[in-house]
């Protein structure tokens, strides 16, 4: 069986076709401009449409996602998403079966069906990008929590509270690659489209002062989070996601942060890199189905 897979992203929609066995057969993306929802649809409509052989579709989505109805109430940065039923939505539009699941969840589905989690019964994802993303494994069981909403690590304190909005205090404000690149931006007086967090980050590797304080902080909050997790979950290990997570170097920049914390040990990557979300989206699939077992030991 064929499945038309999606990660949505704020930036960005990956697209494959995918074997209901996990085999990625054809994969590609589109850049989305301002997290445009209606953008993505149509994306998503057009991909099928160049794709007739496949017989259902895999989503994996951003926000507060319910995964047995299919219906979004907060769709991350994406706000046209909001209270959203995706799933009918495109179940008419294409005649086909439709499933989805948060983004992060995807991820974790992805590493526990063919990758470092295989044999694992519980550890934690964290996924990088625009927020901050989370799923949580333990005792062989994905959590959804009561709401759909475990799992947003994004959302935890990285300091003590002060005078501002406790969001300015969160994961999610001081440990994604957009703050990272909005503080050099504000520095260099430049736009935030201007600066990547890979041009950031090669300024941290040739000794810029600035990027170097900026980076640290950024490893330091990052550590923070990572060291409360470790302490509330005891799991076996966090594998981190997102594109900046495959920069070479980062995981051992990283673990020489978090040996301070003492929880460098626990600190890995994913296993499929980009490709984790729509692999994990074809696993719920799959799930959702019934063609293939749930998790389990």
């Amino acid at each position: 069986m064929k499945i038309a897979a999606f990660d949505i992203g704020g930036t960005a929609l990956k697209m494959g076709i995918i074997t209901s066995q996990g085999e990625m057969l054809v994969k590609d993306k589109e850049t989305i401009n301002d997290s445009d929802g209606e953008q993505i649809l149509r994306a998503m409509l057009n991909w099928i449409a160049a794709h007739p052989e496949c017989e259902g579709i895999a989503i994996s989505a951003p926000g507060y996602v319910n995964p047995h109805t299919g219906f979004i109430e907060m769709g991350g940065a994406i706000r046209r998403f909001d209270n959203f039923a995706i799933k009918a939505w495109l179940e008419e539009q294409t005649q086909l079966p439709v499933a989805i699941e948060n983004d992060a969840n995807c991820v974790l589905l992805a590493e526990r069906w063919q990758g470092k989690a295989s044999e694992m019964s519980n550890f934690l994802v964290l996924t990088i990008g625009t927020g901050i993303g989370g799923a949580i494994f333990c005792n062989n069981q994905l959590v959804h929590g009561a709401r759909f909403r475990a799992g947003e690590f994004g959302y935890m304190l990285t300091e003590r509270l002060g005078p501002r909005d406790v969001r300015r205090y969160t994961m999610n404000d001081n440990c994604t690659l957009r703050t990272l690149r909005k503080h050099y931006a504000d520095y260099a007086g430049r736009s935030l489209e201007e600066v990547s967090g890979e041009e950031i980050f090669d300024r941290f590797d040739a000794g810029d002062v600035v990027c170097q304080r900026l980076v640290t902080e950024f490893f330091n909050d990052l550590g923070t989070g990572l060291y409360n997790l470790v302490n509330l979950f005891d799991p076996q290990k966090i594998l981190l996601g997102g594109g900046i997570v495959e920069r070479p170097g980062f995981l051992a920049l990283l673990r020489e942060h978090l040996a301070w914390f003492t929880i460098d040990e626990y600190i890995d990557t994913v296993s499929h890199g980009n490709d984790a979300g729509l692999i994990g989206a074809v696993y719920h699939f799959n799930q959702h189905y019934r063609s293939r077992p749930a998790i389990s030991n």
